[in-house]
């Protein structure tokens, strides 16, 4: 049955499509994903969410938004299944999996991500969230962006997972509606904390930090000593904005080599490397007024491509 712009399956459909949820794709707070197969031999991938507290309709409403979102840096809902107390997403099956196994990859498992294919990355996913907060009929803030949620395909262009589970918020919803929901820690907004209305400014902060980290090849929170607390983490990310507003105000560069990824051993564009982190910085200032939008960002980044 097509519901909407989905195809509704059954619960025994998805069982068979992934042999019994037998390959695990990921978790996250929200479930976990599997990989599956569908009749039609189409590759997708499946997630059994966890914590739905809402009935069948709530569900349906939901899912009729995300329906209408179509952008080639979001992932691409499918179909659903509402049976019993099942609820499952299908959504299209991403190749390349998620930024994070390419990007912190210790295991030497993927040949290492190159800066034009960084800077990519960067500027997909600004284009995928502007097109989230500004160009949608809702307005949609996704409230957990990090590597583990940006996906990447065989060309290694980025999309957006997971943003079908935030509250879609109407404007100016007040924090109330998000009350139960929380980001990542090490990517979360300092306003979360400070218990104020969630905007989409609490992306463009959890943008900034993957930038941060599209560019030093390294997981920001891992420079925090273990066991350290939220509060150290978004040291941590103030820190280094610190650091870089220093930095970026010299004219001399030569800094930037000490800053960047090393494993790209030189071989980076300083014009952009020097844009990216401007823009991180610039994102993840702790007003979150003085933050940028993504359209901006788009903006800003799109201005450095060669054309």
């Amino acid at each position: 049955i097509i519901y909407g712009q989905f195809c509704r399956l059954s619960y025994r459909e998805l069982q068979k499509a992934t042999n019994y949820f037998h390959q695990e794709l990921g978790r996250g707070g929200s479930g976990v994903v599997y990989k599956g197969l569908l009749g039609d031999e189409r590759k997708v991938a499946v997630k059994k969410l966890s914590d739905m507290v809402q009935g069948e309709q709530e569900f349906r409403s939901e899912l009729s938004v995300i329906g209408r979102i179509y952008h080639m840096n979001v992932v691409r809902i499918w179909g659903f299944c509402a049976e019993k107390t099942h609820r499952l997403l299908v959504s299209e099956f991403v190749e390349k999996g998620s930024l994070d196994r390419v990007l912190f990859d210790n295991l030497n498992l993927f040949p290492v991500l190159q800066w034009s294919q960084r800077y990519n990355i960067a500027l997909g996913v600004a284009k995928g969230l502007a097109y989230l907060h500004h160009e949608c009929l809702e307005w949609i803030v996704h409230c957990d962006i990090k590597p583990e949620n940006i996906l990447l395909d065989e060309e290694f262009e980025p999309k957006i997972a997971d943003f079908g589970l935030v509250k879609l918020l109407g404007q100016g919803v007040g924090a109330q509606m998000l009350s139960r929901m929380h980001g990542t820690r090490g990517y979360i907004a300092p306003e979360w904390a400070l218990n104020l209305p969630i905007t989409g400014k609490a992306d463009v902060y959890s943008y900034g930090v993957v930038l941060l980290e599209l560019v030093m090849g390294t997981r920001i929170s891992s420079q925090v000593v273990q066991g350290a607390g939220e509060v150290e983490v978004e040291m941590a990310v103030g820190h280094y904005a610190k650091i870089l507003k220093e930095k970026l105000a010299s004219k001399d560069q030569s800094w930037l080599l000490e800053f960047v990824d090393c494993r790209l051993s030189g071989e980076f564009d300083y014009l952009q490397a020097a844009m990216l982190l401007k823009t991180a910085v610039s994102c993840v200032e702790e007003e979150r007024r003085r933050r940028p939008n993504m359209s901006y960002v788009v903006e800003t980044l799109l201005s450095l491509v060669e054309g």
